[in-house]
């Protein structure tokens, strides 16, 4: 039996033994689940520059094994040197959950809070193989927009979730939830925060870095705060940047017909933009 065979048997075993709801509670296994293959049949994130030099890659290291009980460091040391110097990256891809990943009815995650099973609900849309663009490397769309830098910040940020009441509120950092926090129905019962860079030292070296040594990640506009719906939200936000656009390059009344709408087309929704423009003072629009 190959490695992929193997992974399946014990992956069955598994789910056999655990409901989906179990292993939301769960959070980091008990157990150090075995490794698992590579999976070619899916998209997967491009190698990222080598930025760090020995020493920081110790640092980043260190920084991913703080979410492991230490008689697991050894094992995962090595393994996490050799995904950081593979792909730039340290994912933990051990670590990603055997269940399918794709947004359930809100009433199947084990939840204290209603709103809390809607954020789940969420996380797990945005990871779903048939909407994220590189779903285990945790990347949504934009080829870097992540929902969370590693499937660590994933298991422990749907167990915190599963366990918080409506006086709580979880406080996210790029992808690492840094704990529940004492606060009121009325609050937020998540504040998220992603790329907090200074501006001096945010260039796109920077942001790679940084990324790599696992103390930030680039969430876009709505993988990070776990609310993607794909072309129609930039069908949104672009509508009202170019009627705005109008408003203000436009004499009062005066029509837009026969006006010509440059784009440079730049982005993964680059067509769309054009296609805003028809429909929205068009009706229609033929490319």
């Amino acid at each position: 039996m190959g490695l992929s065979g193997i992974y399946s048997e014990t992956s069955n075993l598994l789910n056999s033994a655990m409901t989906f709801q179990q292993a939301i509670l769960q959070g980091i296994p008990a157990q150090l689940p075995p490794k698992q293959p590579y999976n070619t049949s899916i998209s997967h994130a491009p190698k990222r520059k080598d930025m760090l030099s020995p020493e920081e890659k110790k640092l980043a290291i260190r920084n991913a094994l703080r979410y492991f009980p230490a008689e697991w460091h050894g094992e995962l040391a090595q393994e996490f040197w050799e995904e950081l110097n593979t792909y730039g990256r340290i994912y933990m891809y051990r670590f990603r959950p055997a269940y399918s990943m794709y947004a359930r009815p809100v009433n199947e995650y084990p939840a204290k809070s209603q709103h809390a099973a809607c954020i789940m609900l969420m996380i797990q849309n945005n990871l779903n193989p048939a909407v994220a663009q590189h779903p285990h490397e945790l990347i949504t769309y934009g080829g870097n927009g992540a929902v969370f830098q590693n499937w660590a910040q994933y298991l422990l940020t749907m167990q915190y979730l599963a366990t918080m009441a409506n006086e709580q509120t979880l406080h996210i950092y790029s992808g690492h939830p840094m704990g529940l926090f004492p606060s009121s129905p009325a609050a937020p019962r998540v504040v998220v925060t992603n790329g907090m860079m200074i501006p001096n030292y945010s260039k796109q070296d920077d942001w790679e870095k940084y990324n790599a040594l696992g103390v930030t990640q680039y969430g876009q506009m709505t993988a990070g705060s776990y609310m993607y719906i794909g072309p129609q939200g930039i069908v949104h936000g672009t509508t009202i940047t170019v009627m705005n656009a109008f408003r203000k390059q436009l004499a009062a009344g005066e029509s837009t017909a026969g006006k010509i709408f440059l784009t440079s087309g730049l982005g993964e929704w680059r067509a769309t933009q054009s296609w805003k423009y028809c429909r929205l003072y068009y009706g229609m629009c033929r490319s």
